[in-house]
């Protein structure tokens, strides 16, 4: 048998495995029906350790309000329009914390970006063997309170056609980006290269569902040639949208896997877009008052329209994109998306893939910087030849926090109690911008978790998983302290791949839960003293 031929089935048995251990998993546990069943081992493994923290909030200025978001912390999958993955809400303390789960799907289900809408309720898209699902769930008891279905993207029909699963692992787009709007609507763009904005309501029986209000057609701007059931062979290209933002002006923008970057006028429903030849874009973007800031896989952009939408270049910046893709990363570039971040605001940062020592990279984001001076700053991060991240940085003022994922590609990756090398550093520009300094390092161990900040409390928030000599799969909630990167506490979520975080985010909602996206759905962390 062929090489590519082994791997591919050797990546289906691992994922066979994975679902029957979820299968196994159910009668050893007491749980309601909708709870996530724990795998086998999670008697045996310490629920809590370290100690309650003390609320500490840090100084500093919240990124300014997106005019056309809902407010910062509840719109999106890093918080705000400028990517800071901080949240205005104190996040669990560790005081007694309850811990409860939501099964979405038999297997797979997992929900990646969640918000909040003006009551608190959790909307959230969840990701199912049959297509995406958006769902507005109770906060408190995680039940389904509307449901609407997303077409199937072609990733999961190619995944299981050809039997490999990186497919869909890999594959960022089909609405896992979505942003809720200033009128609580969801806007995403979904697997048939649609933006959709989606609304929710109660009937006249006091039933919640979701209602389309707006939906506009990309195909004539975007190939759209994709593998589906009735099309399991195309000859032509497929381009899936990844991610949608919009600007400070109230116009839509949209970019894709292949490089294509666009906008939509709400008004007008007008739709322009250029395209980057040969760069691809795997991650979502950021926004401020006079530009978009976007990164592909071989540079850092600002973008601005034109007066009919058109997108225009102000400035690029490369940077070192290595010679191949790490194990950890979606593609050979960045896995980040720009963070907009300084005490006035004047800063853009994002990672590099260099192929040593992976580098935090500092540039300022103005149109009027001299050359040769864009660039505050390039620091290496964690091990030799053992350093990648395809998340976000978090930012707030002048520093950035960083984690590391590499070793991580799938759910199968730790199965068995694998873990991965880990680590996160926090660095801080300069008061004068003559550079960086590195702050802390700490050896927590988040293999793809997007980390979240809490500046109500000061604490950040991980997804964690150590070795384990008894092969058990341990997964825990962790509180790391952002002025020194000691582990304050952490709690057991769960055990087995079905409690795998990959690649979804830590949300903190406004009633201080925290959030965190599974493989087979959402798990909920709050205080209980």
């Amino acid at each position: 048998m062929p090489p590519p031929y082994r791997r591919a089935l050797a990546r289906a048995l691992a994922l066979t495995l994975a679902v029957v251990t979820l299968t196994l998993a159910g009668p050893t546990t007491p749980a309601l029906a909708d709870d996530i069943p724990k795998a086998p081992g999670h008697r045996l493994v310490k629920g809590y350790e370290g100690a309650p923290a003390t609320a500490s909030p840090v100084p500093g200025q919240a990124p300014p309000q997106h005019p056309y978001l809902a407010p910062n912390g509840r719109s999106g999958m890093h918080g705000d329009a400028a990517g800071s993955g901080t949240h205005p809400y104190a996040g669990p303390l560790g005081r007694s914390p309850e811990v409860t789960s939501e099964k979405i799907a038999p297997v797979g289900g997992e929900c990646a970006t969640a918000t909040f809408d003006a009551a608190g309720r959790l909307i959230t898209v969840c990701g199912t063997f049959t297509g995406f699902l958006l769902k507005l769930l109770d906060p408190r008891t995680l039940d389904t309170l509307a449901e609407y279905k997303l077409p199937q993207r072609s990733s999961t029909v190619e995944a299981i056609t050809r039997l490999d699963f990186s497919k869909i692992f890999k594959d960022t787009s089909g609405g896992a980006y979505f942003y809720l709007d200033d009128q609580d609507r969801v806007v995403l763009a979904d697997s048939r290269q649609h933006v959709l904005r989606i609304a929710h309501r109660q009937d006249a029986d006091g039933r919640w569902e979701f209602v389309v209000e707006d939906d506009w057609d990309l195909t004539g701007h975007v190939p759209h040639d994709c593998v589906s059931w009735t099309n399991l062979f195309p000859s032509g290209v497929c381009d899936p949208v990844t991610s949608v933002m919009p600007d400070w002006q109230g116009r839509i923008w949209w970019v894709t896997r292949l490089g294509r970057v666009g906008t939509v006028d709400p008004d007008t429903s007008a739709i322009r877009s250029v395209r980057l030849d040969g760069e691809e874009i795997q991650n979502s973007f950021s926004v401020d008052r006079d530009a978009v800031s976007i990164v592909s896989d071989h540079a850092l952009y600002s973008f601005t329209a034109e007066a009919d939408g058109t997108p225009r270049i102000q400035w690029r910046q490369t940077y070192d994109r290595g010679t191949g893709t790490k194990p950890g990363s979606v593609n050979q570039g960045s896995g980040t998306t720009p963070d907009l971040f300084g005490t006035d605001e004047q800063y853009v940062a994002i990672t590099d893939n260099a192929d040593d020592r992976m580098n935090v990279l500092v540039f300022r984001r103005g149109t009027d910087v001299p050359a040769g001076r864009r660039l505050v700053c390039s620091v290496p991060v964690f091990g030799h030849g053992r350093s990648t991240t395809d998340n976000s940085l978090i930012s707030w003022g002048d520093s950035l926090v960083v984690e590391n994922n590499y070793g991580y590609e799938n759910p199968t990756s730790l199965l068995l109690g694998r873990s991965v090398v880990g680590g996160a550093t926090r660095i801080d520009v300069r008061p004068d911008g003559s550079g960086c300094d590195t702050v802390w390092e700490s050896a927590v161990r988040s293999p793809s978790t997007v980390p979240k900040l809490s500046t109500a409390n000061g604490l950040l928030y991980f997804y964690e998983k150590e070795p384990n000599a008894l092969g058990i799969d341990v997964w825990y909630l962790t509180a790391v302290d952002f002025r020194t990167g000691e582990r304050r506490w952490r709690t057991l979520t769960g055990t087995g791949p079905a409690y795998d975080n990959n690649w979804a985010p830590i949300t903190i909602g406004p009633d201080g839960t925290a959030y965190a996206g599974v493989f087979n759905g959402i798990v909920a962390v709050r205080d209980t003293a």
